[in-house]
């Protein structure tokens, strides 16, 4: 993996979109030739790659049925070698035509598994920082993921789609022989894959650098096949094609408009080399031959929610071009028999799903294998279920360690060897995440936070982590924890943590104008033992543990208000011991504007507490949240709760708990509202928009109704007491966190704008 380039990514990032896309002219190019005589000469299909818009090979495909065109081998490249390949395998096209409408392509190449099947240790990061802002450190280097997307899910849909063919010796031995073209990524040179691993052939030759990992094949790095031989007629010809149809859904060069910067003009070039390879493989095709070229306007190689548009349009195109289609149809009769023969093959490759006789691991070493297979529910003696396996692989996948989750079936005996390909980040095992908090409500009161993590996994055979997390702005934090599995998986786990922070507050008196400011420190070590809900933590954990801590308290300015009171007088020192016990359950599809789920959180922690002018006395700490969404269509609403109590703190200290803030009873400042009880509930109603930039997962507009208060005795707690708080916002879940700007109001606070990126 080389070193970070930005600039380089930057570009490369392009290829899929760019490069393999745009709209070559509608034409379709054939001289009369003689209708086939009794020996049929062979017709060779050629597809070409262009990413999403290869999906037009399906519509094509089902007019060369409707014509009665029999294909006697096929030739693709990048997403012409997926769609081709799987026809090739015996999928007919109106079964493609289904799947690939079938498809939330949305979710195929997602980076991260549904966020349900994480660990609680990767969930509770998405509360800290952005998951998607993330660096490596490998080597005393920097490095980026090597693939912009992930292309796990694609693997899954090959495999599905492949596994009747996984015990061919060649790809000549598939319903219609085939060829996909890849580029070695090392020489540069084309690679014609015609044997092994068809999921793994037609993955690699949709390897877009930069966009898609490399893939490696035999020994070779692969690359997309798009670069070398985007429509390859040559290969077609070798295989014995005598007359070829070249479907090319085109890789125009950019207008004047886009050379006006270096992204443009690199561009270009890539634009340029692809289209010099396709115009050298138009050369190669005789007059007899067919060149299709459906035009896709405006279509792109990454518009893959567009997939129905995508497939009319082929299947509109194939018929405005049935005449020249019909001069390679055959009599019914050979036809029937060119079908039938076809389906015998495809009915003869189609295995008989036995049992799994082992289940080896590749990639990882031995006492690590050992660890990973009692994450699956597969095991050997169990009969082969396909949905299994990929829910076991699901599973692995969900950690984040690999860059690479995929398995092979392989003959063992009267069953079958289930062996599972990993390949571990080329990133890690070191991550690092960047965040940052930013809030104000334009009327001089605005707080930034700027966020570090670093991980790192696997410090041990036995899963041990290490997690350090720095802050600086408004709050100066620093976290360090050590975490160690005991035992397999699923068993008890030993963490031990430091936690120190700094954190300046305000105080507010009655009127809600700021009364003091000060600020107050804390260093808190402990040590847990803890059980995971479920094999991997995936439904939570459960903690308990003794906790020490030191606590400062120093006010700077103090109002007469409060200065009078006596609450605040001098700094204040003191110093606690306890026993704590801790649960978290979440199960949100999203961390940022969830859709689905819930989350609950609390914590209890009894102890003594000894101040620094003598004497000591008994404490408790308890603090529980829950959070609830349901979605209704477009419509979510989000269910929020929270409730802490806290015995009284020193004489002088800032209060224990607080709210104010956005969706923390909007309308009123951070802090305003603080005590010892503290009691807190909110209902938001959100929809997504239909509308959504290419930095955000997606916009939403909602709102919020919020009620609360904080007491410092528990006699003063009723409902009369509750404050209230509103807001109207747009909202966006961004790479960098969700961001909001918003109207809010509180009948006792205030009422104005307020702008948010981070954590509410």
């Amino acid at each position: 993996m080389p070193s970070l380039r930005p600039t380089l990514h930057a570009f490369v990032l392009f290829l899929l979109c760019a490069a393999l896309s745009g709209p070559p002219p509608a034409s379709a190019q054939v001289l009369d030739t003689p209708a086939a005589g009794p020996g049929r000469p062979r017709v060779g299909l050629v597809l070409s790659g262009g990413g999403a818009r290869g999906l037009t090979h399906v519509g094509v495909l089902k007019v060369l049925e409707e014509a009665q065109v029999p294909v006697d081998l096929i030739v693709g490249t990048s997403m012409g070698a997926i769609i081709g390949g799987l026809y090739a395998s015996g999928m007919s096209a109106a079964e493609l035509e289904r799947e690939v409408l079938a498809i939330e392509w949305g979710n195929v190449f997602e980076r991260r598994e549904p966020r349900q099947q994480l660990s609680q240790r990767r969930k509770e990061e998405d509360f800290e920082l952005s998951p998607v802002m993330e660096l490596g450190f490998r080597d005393g280097e920097f490095r980026l993921p090597t693939g912009a997307v992930s292309t796990r899910g694609l693997e899954v849909l090959l495999r599905r789609y492949t596994l009747p063919t996984r015990h061919l010796a060649t790809f000549d031995g598939l319903p219609t022989p085939f060829r996909a073209v890849a580029t070695d990524m090392e020489t540069g040179q084309p690679v014609v894959l015609d044997h092994g691993d068809l999921a793994a052939a037609l993955r690699a030759s949709m390897s877009v650098p930069g966009v898609f990992s490399p893939l490696e094949v035999d020994g070779r790095i692969l690359g997309d096949g798009g670069l070398v031989d985007n429509l390859p007629v040559a290969v077609a010809r070798r295989m014995g094609a005598e007359l070829i149809i070249a479907i090319n859904i085109g890789t125009p060069l950019a207008g004047r408009e886009t050379l006006g910067s270096l992204l443009g003009i690199t561009t270009q070039m890539v634009n340029i080399l692809t289209e010099q390879n396709v115009q050298a493989s138009v050369a190669l095709l005789t007059p007899q031959d067919l060149l299709l070229q459906p035009s896709l306007g405006k279509l792109t190689s990454a518009d893959f929610d567009r997939a129905p548009q995508m497939v009319k349009i082929g299947e509109d195109y194939g018929r405005s071009v049935l005449a020249a289609l019909q001069r390679f149809a055959a009599e019914p009769d050979r036809y029937a028999r060119w079908l039938s023969q076809r389906g015998e093959l495809a009915q003869t490759n189609q295995a008989r799903n036995g049992s799994i006789s082992a289940i080896r691991f590749e990639g990882v070493n031995e006492t690590r294998a050992q660890r990973l297979a009692h994450t699956l529910d597969t095991r050997p003696g169990m009969p082969l279920d396909v949905a299994a396996i990929e829910d076991d692989l699901q599973k692995l996948a969900a950690s984040g360690d690999y860059e690479r989750v995929d398995y092979r079936l392989q003959r063992l005996g009267d069953g079958e060897a289930l062996r599972v390909q990993l390949r571990e980040n080329d990133w890690g095992p070191n991550y690092l995440k960047l965040g940052l908090d930013l809030r104000t409500d334009f009327e001089g009161q605005g707080d930034f936070n700027l966020r570090i993590s670093h991980n790192r996994h696997w410090l041990n055979d036995q899963g041990a982590e290490w997690r350090n997390r720095l802050q600086v702005g408004r709050t100066l934090a620093a976290y360090s924890e050590l975490y160690q599995p005991l035992g397999g998986v699923g068993d008890r786990f030993v963490s031990g943590y430091v936690d120190a922070q700094q954190q300046r507050v305000e105080l507010y008196g009655d009127d809600g104008e700021a009364a003091a400011i000060g600020f107050r420190q804390g260093v808190k070590l402990g040590v847990d033992i803890g059980w995971p809900m479920g094999l991997r933590s995936e439904f939570g954990d459960m903690r308990v543990g003794v906790v020490g801590s030191l606590h400062r308290a120093v006010p700077e300015l103090v109002g007469s208000q409060l200065a009078s009171s006596g609450l605040v007088v001098s700094t204040q020192r003191w110093r606690e011991l306890g026993l704590r016990a801790a649960v978290i359950a979440d199960q949100l599809d999203f961390a940022n504007f969830p859709s689905s789920g819930y989350r609950a959180k609390g914590e209890l922690v009894l102890g003594r507490r000894a101040y620094s002018a003598g004497g000591s006395s008994s404490f408790s700490r308890l603090e529980g949240s829950f959070t609830g969404v349901r979605t209704w269509g477009r419509h979510s609403f989000n269910v929020g709760a929270r409730l802490a109590h806290a015995s009284q703190i020193p004489l002088g200290a800032i209060d224990e708990f607080s709210l104010g803030g956005f969706q923390q009873l909007s309308g009123y400042r951070v802090g305003q509202v603080a005590g010892n009880y503290l009691l807190f509930g909110r209902l938001t109603w959100y929809r997504r928009m239909d509308w959504s930039p290419g930095v955000a997962r997606a916009m939403f507009t909602g709102a919020s109704l919020e009620a609360g208060n904080a007491w410092l005795s528990g006699s003063d707690i009723g409902w009369k007491g509750l404050r209230a708080g509103s807001s109207l916002f747009v909202g966006a879940d961004t790479g960098l966190g969700p961001l909001y700007l918003s109207l809010v109001h509180a009948p006792k606070g205030y009422t104005g704008l307020y702008l948010f990126l981070g954590r509410p």
